[in-house]
């Protein structure tokens, strides 16, 4: 067995001894084999998001060789299935869950085992009630619901009391800080008084924001930057095309009042944040400023894993578990038969999916509270199509990864990297990107942490991969910086640039 601490927090010292205390136990009575004891390999984390999708104890099969991965084995013929034994297992511990002494930590680590043992194609256990086959994170139906939330973000702050903002380490967005904002307006004022002295800029100065919420930010950057031009006398605020960008409507509706002040600067653009250049390849190459605020850790994502010199991509399937559902049975009128298709009416955006919107609103929240994920980790080998997204291949990964340690698990950040990527291609050779966000700025940071997902609110949350990002961007000609984001004590927020390399 190996065992991982993959934290730093001491308090959970005891935990850690309990969880191994409890596995010997179960080897030597015979409850898991001496092979599948030794084939374990334990992760404890600290997650410290308080709402996540995970329970304190999970397990995970692991593939062994090319050609095993469950759907493999599910083909084989039906008198050679694999044993349990045969089954390599991943067990993640999630200390901050498990209370000293816990009375179900052995049953939880043996049903965990026992679980991730099941030969593929055995039938599931009724103490859960899976939502989906394994595929992909980014493909899960936790994604539908994120999509839910953003596209009726009204009803949900107007049934839980509070905003978006609120709910944030801090209660505001780090976005929105006078100080950050007026810090961000004289970098950009400084590049156009240099474009001019070099009689390089542009009659008419592009700049885009993705992502654009409520529209706050924006309309007092550009409150900022009218008073900072005003002073100094350039004139550089007329020549400003501001394009608001998100990809929802209804969205840049509700940003227009905080913008009204420079409405006739503004151009408002559905676009998809993963594509931006979709819609604005019409820009190529002469957008000069391009601002981002946590939006990357809200797209679409997956984890993989190195081990051994293979790659692993983590799949998941989403449930509900066997008691939450009889609950929802139970107080919303349905059953085992119908569940299923009302979920699917909600994440539509129904409102009157029950009949009353109100008790939809307690439906969707409770189940969103309750949705849990169940992983599997399969060999790049045994998929039939790559799943790293263009701009990034094997040979380019392995390079990035160059130093890191051999067993890590880390975010691809696919959503991510691939509005990245479609970004790029946008920036005036002296143009930048800046994004405010969660980022991860070394690879080993992995071996020391849990970066999500979390639930945020009614919202995915993931920490973003900005090592990987910062590898990938340099192979195609542009050099990424990150900046502390010095402006709220103790944030976790840091600021990317990206320009174009000279």
């Amino acid at each position: 067995m190996i065992l991982k601490l993959n934290h730093v927090k001491s308090e959970a010292a005891g935990v850690t001894q309990e969880v191994t205390t409890a596995l010997y136990s179960l080897m030597e009575e015979g409850q898991i084999s001496e092979d599948q004891f030794g084939r374990l390999r334990v992760r404890l984390d600290w997650i410290q998001y308080q709402h996540n999708f995970r329970d304190a104890v999970a397990g995970a099969a692991v593939d062994q060789e090319p050609g095993d991965s469950a759907a493999a084995v599910a083909n084989q013929a039906a008198d050679s299935p694999s044993r349990p034994d045969d089954i390599n297992v991943d067990l993640y511990i999630d200390a901050r869950q498990i209370a000293p002494g816990s009375a179900t930590l052995k049953a939880d680590l043996l049903a965990a085992v026992k679980r991730a043992s099941r030969p593929a194609g055995a039938s599931a256990e009724d103490d859960r009630f899976y939502l989906e086959e394994f595929k992909t994170f980014r493909q899960s139906i936790a994604w539908n619901f994120n999509s839910l939330y953003w596209r009726r973000l009204d009803d949900w702050e107007r049934s839980t009391g509070r905003s978006y903002e609120t709910a944030l380490p801090g209660g505001q967005s780090d976005g929105n800080l006078p100080e950050a904002i007026a810090d961000s307006v004289a970098d950009f004022w400084t590049l156009l008084q240099d474009l001019e002295k070099k009689k390089q800029l542009p009659a008419e100065v592009f700049m885009l924001e993705i992502g654009v919420g409520s529209g706050l930010r924006c309309g007092r950057w550009l409150d900022r930057f009218k008073v900072l031009d005003q002073h100094r006398g350039t004139n550089f605020y007329p020549k400003l095309r501001v394009l608001l960008g998100d990809y929802s409507l209804a969205t840049l509706d509700m940003s227009r009042p905080n913008v009204k002040q420079h409405i006739d600067l503004c151009s408002f653009m559905v676009l998809d944040a993963m594509n931006p250049l979709k819609t604005l390849a019409f820009l190529r190459h002469k957008v000069m400023y391009v601002q981002t605020t946590n939006m990357y850790d809200n797209l679409p994502d997956e984890e993989i894993l190195r081990r051994d010199g293979h790659f692993y991509l983590v799949q998941s399937r989403s449930y509900l578990p066997g008691e939450t559902l009889q609950r929802l049975c139970t107080d919303y009128g349905q059953t085992r038969d119908t569940i299923q298709p009302t979920l699917e009416r909600m994440l539509e955006g129904r409102k009157d999916f029950l009949g009353d919107s109100a008790r939809g609103m307690t439906f969707w929240k409770a189940v969103w509270a309750a949705l849990r994920v169940e992983e599997r980790l399969v060999r790049f080998e045994n998929l039939p199509d790559s799943p790293l997204p263009a701009g990034l291949d094997i040979v380019m990964l392995e390079d990035i990864l160059k130093g890191t340690p051999d067993d890590l698990r880390f975010h691809l950040n696919s959503g991510a990297l691939e509005s990245f990527i479609n970004t790029l291609p946008l920036l005036h050779s002296r143009g930048y990107l800046q994004v405010q966000d969660i980022f991860v700025t070394n690879l080993k940071a992995y071996s020391m942490g849990f970066y999500g997902p979390g639930k945020l609110d009614g919202s995915v949350v993931n920490w973003v991969n900005g090592a990987l990002m910062k590898g990938v961007a340099e192979k195609v000609g542009y050099d990424v910086h990150f900046a502390p984001f010095r402006y709220r004590k103790g944030s976790k927020t840091s600021i990317l640039y990206t320009t174009p390399r000279e």
